[in-house]
């Protein structure tokens, strides 16, 4: 067994569901300590987060990843306890095989190996670990990047290791990821009988013509580098559950993935022109995920390309598709940012595995992505 899968089994052995850590950044500081590294824990409120260096010199190179993982589902699905690390048919099973502790012991695995091999190597490299990742996001990396940006700690490259690839391990490198924009909204009507339409008003016909309009709407047509804005519903509710009451509200939730074609004052400001055009009472309120951002050239996307050819002789796609990711938060600081991790065909789901063969070569990547920056630069 290789040192990264074994990590990577110690890993998810521990149950760090959302925003729990479970011992996981314990385990990796007592690891990383070892070889030179200085740990910081940085937590707040319910959320822990890690904080290792090794040198104070520039350039300044980070690994940013999350210890947390999102629930199980029906345990009874599963075909072996998600806890439970367990190998069949040449996969590693496990809640967090892809997402993201996989990338965490490849990180680890690779800094070991680079460090024994350059321990005079240039500049300084950095983990930034969370357990708020999965969760709300409001205690984790946002927080941290808060302080380092409070001590002038500036962030030259960073790799998120989120899992990107697509078929093959490094056939994708996440160069940039879509705005999140949600909103939540409240139209006001009047209950009564459904045999007494005159005296009530129902919200879900008066909120129709401009629920049509707004899923209609063209907000882009993408660029270059994104594909266009789009927009779903992902909740509605109405209704008492009877069938002879007109509902007094409706309740309505959608979200925004957005390029960076528009902004969030661009998109808000023709929201409400749309639902301005038509005759309902309403209230909205709104949360933003996080910006676009975008990395589109520089020493770090060559760095990952050459990487990734030397260990698996492809060439990777640059790419932006996918949801958030903490790199939103990392990019506004002037740092490149990029995401590379394993394969994300069962993230999120019952039975989420890694093929075992995809382990070593990721870490090998990473180590050598470090040996672009830091040696051959």
């Amino acid at each position: 067994m290789s040192n990264t899968l074994a990590l990577l089994k110690e890993l998810i052995s521990r149950e760090s569901v959302t925003p729990e850590d479970a011992g996981c950044q314990e385990l990796l500081t007592k690891r990383l300590e070892k070889i030179g590294f200085v740990a910081e824990q940085l937590d707040f409120d319910d959320t822990k987060n890690l904080w290792l260096k090794r040198g104070t010199n520039k350039p300044l190179f980070v690994f940013l990843g999350h210890t947390d993982v999102v629930p199980t589902g029906p345990l009874e699905q599963w075909d072996s306890p998600p806890f439970i690390p367990g190998i069949r048919d040449d996969r590693l099973y496990g809640r967090g095989a892809a997402d993201m502790k996989g990338g965490i012991a490849c990180f680890v695995t690779a800094v070991e190996r680079f460090i024994a091999r350059y321990p005079e190597h240039q500049g300084a490299i950095a983990m930034m670990i969370t357990s708020d990742e999965e969760g709300p996001a409001t205690n984790g990396v946002v927080k941290v990047v808060e302080v380092l940006e409070q001590r002038n700690e500036k962030i030259d490259w960073c790799l998120v290791g989120e899992p990107s690839s697509d078929r093959n391990i490094g056939d994708v490198i996440r160069v940039g990821r879509r705005g999140s924009l949600c909103a939540k909204l409240i139209v006001k009507g009047l209950q009564g009988h459904v045999a007494y339409p005159d005296i009530a008003n129902n919200p879900i016909h008066g909120f129709a013509p401009a629920l049509q309009a707004l899923t209609e709407e063209v907000w882009d047509q993408g660029n270059q580098f994104f594909p266009p804005t789009s927009l779903q519903v992902s909740n509605i509710n109405s209704g008492t559950g009877a069938e002879n009451i007109i509902p007094g509200q409706l309740e309505l939730q959608f979200n925004l993935r957005f390029c960076t074609e528009l902004d969030e004052a661009t998109i808000k400001h023709r929201v409400l022109e749309i639902f301005n055009r038509f005759d309902f009472d309403y209230e909205i309120s709104w949360r933003l995920s996080g910006n676009p951002f975008l990395t589109s050239g520089g020493a770090l996307i060559e760095a990952a390309h050459a990487a990734i050819k030397k260990v698996t002789g492809m060439d990777a796609l640059d790419d932006t598709g996918g949801g958030t990711s903490d790199g939103r938060f990392i990019a506004p600081t002037g740092a490149e940012v990029i995401e590379l991790g394993h394969l994300n065909e069962s993230i999120h789901k019952i039975n989420e595995n890694i093929p075992v063969a995809d382990i070593q070569p990721l870490s090998e990547i990473y180590e050598q992505l470090l040996i672009e920056l830091l040696i051959n630069n």
